[in-house]
């Protein structure tokens, strides 16, 4: 096979990758299979969106992108469209058929329907999947990659630290381990092409002095010539909760802007590799600096004189970073007078992480009929908004001062999806959001999400991306295509069975919303319960002679019946006001996923799930009982 010539490493990855899949494939592959690959800038003159053209006969032909990254996206559609599948972030699951040579014929080109589409690391997660999820990526369209934070310590420690699990033995994980684990990471990324994305959290902690990589508290005193840079809350200056990452900065005191603007700037002049640069505030609310100078004003109009003074001092270097800014929690209302001055370096990134996902965008009102509903901001006494309407106003509001690139970080993998047993509502959920994309004036979607989020499949992360890439695909094509690929001639019967296990409310319910007890939710979870009894007698028909079953996506939604069965009761314990016994069965459930989660480490989030549970939901142990 020949590459065109100055290419990069992700066009002879895209090569290696092509030639390797077909040699698997076609047993008569000739001797002189030849593809020439190519980049044209030109080949869409209407936009900067990934795009490629396919040419490809039985002897050969030529791929052409508009860009490196193109070609390796080209590669994996082109395998997707003589009949590979990649259906987890795992190799050793893709299907990849036997065809004969007449299959290779293909003509085609195709363009993104977005710019930004990818994915947040979130949850708990060991390096191996990390790499597993990179790798994955742009297989099924994805062109960007987060990792927040400096380095990604907080998830790969909640991992080899074993949080939750009392079956697993502790393993030491230190932050030079992330920083080390950072940077094959990233190598992993660029070779790929895609799009890099850092930082985020942890700059306010910094500004502190401390060494900020995770949420953790931090027991060291603050050193005293920094006190003054701490917002004052309740006529004091402290660490917010114990925590550096929630704690927000006197941003009207100019040592603590300064220190904040150089913390930005070094990072992006010693990380050239990083495309995007986030620049976040603290991860808390209702904990803004309450001296007199800063009430004068709004955080917003602080946050964007604070991104107007980094993109100086880059400007100053000669920095082409690009700053992603951030709409959440405070930063939802829009700034008063301050108006960023320069829009080509930043990217808004709005983040309404309140929301229902119980629908999708837009589905209560249209966005012209929320304008102007942006409550009266009240230092220290916000509330959330909850409704996707409400979200869609403090959008719009910025969208007044603000013209830039933009895309919106959500989190339908986050928590939410706990609640959607069989993960199709979810998925319908995200495809409905993506189409109110151009609607709602932004250019694509990032996800922040567990990367373990494959339990019963991972359908929703795979019509998120094909979506993304092609908003036109119908969402029942990419559902049957999936459930197809999984579950062979009885896809339709799990995918019945899997939309039936949806709980109206049940999203909102595990995340946190609404009242604890809800007749209607114990209702709805004895009714689950049931489907999983009737659909036993499908997953009896795809056990092997030996008790084992036909394939891994089986084996799962065996495994994944039986923690429906225990999860669907304790809510509805829990919903029916029968704490006791709810608590009773959640240990049950929880011994279950914590014996099993090294057999089922790749599909299902336990720190996560248990987490979430707790956090949220409102399950706790039972009293006296801290290890099971």
């Amino acid at each position: 096979m020949v590459c065109g010539e100055n290419l990069t490493e992700t066009a002879g990855f895209a090569e290696e990758e092509l030639f390797g899949y077909l040699q698997r494939m076609v047993k008569d592959l000739p001797e002189n299979y030849h593809v020439v690959f190519s980049v044209d800038e030109n080949l869409f003159p209407e936009g900067q969106n990934d795009g490629y053209r396919v040419q490809m006969e039985e002897t050969g032909g030529r791929i052409t992108g508009n860009n490196e990254r193109s070609l390796l996206l080209a590669v994996y559609d082109y395998l997707h469209f003589i009949g590979c599948r990649f259906p987890l972030p795992l190799a050793e699951y893709e299907i990849v058929p036997c065809i004969g040579r007449e299959k290779l014929r293909a003509a085609y080109e195709k363009q993104a329907s977005f710019y930004h589409r990818g994915v947040c690391i979130e949850g708990a997660d060991s390096f191996e999947n990390i790499l597993n999820y990179i790798e994955w990526l742009p297989k099924i369209g994805f062109n960007s990659f987060f990792l927040q934070f400096q380095t990604p310590y907080a998830f790969l420690a909640r991992w080899y630290g074993h949080l939750e699990n009392p079956y697993e033995e502790e393993e030491q994980y230190t932050p030079g381990d992330a920083q080390r684990d950072l940077r094959l990471l990233e190598r992993a990324v660029k070779k790929r092409g895609l799009l890099l994305h850092e930082a985020g959290h942890g700059w306010t902690g910094e500004a502190l002095g401390y060494h900020t990589v995770s949420w953790d508290l931090q027991d060291a005193v603050p050193d005293a010539g920094v006190v003054h840079r701490m917002a004052m809350i309740n006529g004091r200056r402290s660490l917010y909760k114990g925590v550096p990452a929630n704690t927000n900065l006197c941003y009207h005191n100019a040592d603590a802007v300064d220190a904040f603007a150089e913390l930005v700037t070094a990072y992006a002049r010693q990380n050239p590799q990083t495309d995007y640069v986030h620049v976040w505030l603290a991860d808390d609310y209702n904990n803004l600096c309450e001296c007199p100078e800063c009430r004068r004003t709004t955080l917003s109009d602080q946050y964007v004189s604070l991104l107007n003074e980094i993109d100086r001092r880059l400007s100053e270097e000669g920095i082409r970073t690009r700053i992603v800014f951030l709409l959440y929690q405070e930063l939802l209302w829009p700034p008063v007078a301050e108006r960023l001055k320069n829009e080509d370096r930043f990217v808004l990134m709005f983040a309404p992480i309140s929301r229902t996902f119980e629908v999708s965008y837009m589905s209560e009102e249209s966005g012209e009929e929320v304008a102007g509903r942006i409550p009266v901001f009240q230092r220290n006494q916000i509330v959330l908004p909850t409704k996707l309407a409400e979200n869609m106003a403090f959008l719009k509001g910025w969208q007044t001062v603000f013209g830039g690139d933009g895309f919106v970080y959500d989190y339908p993998l986050g928590r939410a999806h706990y609640g959607d047993f069989g993960y199709i509502h979810m998925a319908r959920v995200i495809y409905g959001d993506i189409q109110k994309l151009r609607q709602m004036g932004a250019d694509g979607y990032i996800s922040c999400q567990e990367l373990r989020a494959a339990f019963p499949n991972a359908l929703p992360d795979y019509v998120m991306a094909r979506a993304l890439f092609d908003s036109r695909c119908p969402v029942d094509e990419i559902i049957r295509e999936y459930s197809m690929a999984c579950y062979g001639e009885d896809w339709e019967k799990v995918t019945e069975y899997l939309e039936n296990l949806y709980v109206p409310g049940g999203c909102d319910y595990v995340n946190g919303k609404g009242p604890r007890r809800n007749a209607e939710i114990a209702v709805q979870m004895e009714r689950v319960k049931q489907c999983c009894v009737d659909f036993g007698s499908c997953l009896a028909r795809h056990r092997t002679s030996s008790g084992g079953w036909e394939t891994i996506f089986w084996e799962v939604l065996a495994y994944h019946k039986r923690y429906v069965e225990l999860f669907s009761e304790t809510l509805r314990l829990f919903s029916a006001g029968e704490e006791e016994a709810a608590g009773a069965e959640w240990e049950t459930l929880r011994e279950l996923i914590c014996k099993n989660e090294r057999k089922y480490q790749p599909f299902l989030d336990v720190y996560r799930v248990l987490e979430v549970t707790q956090r949220y939901t409102g399950l706790h142990r039972q009293q006296g009982k801290e290890e099971i």
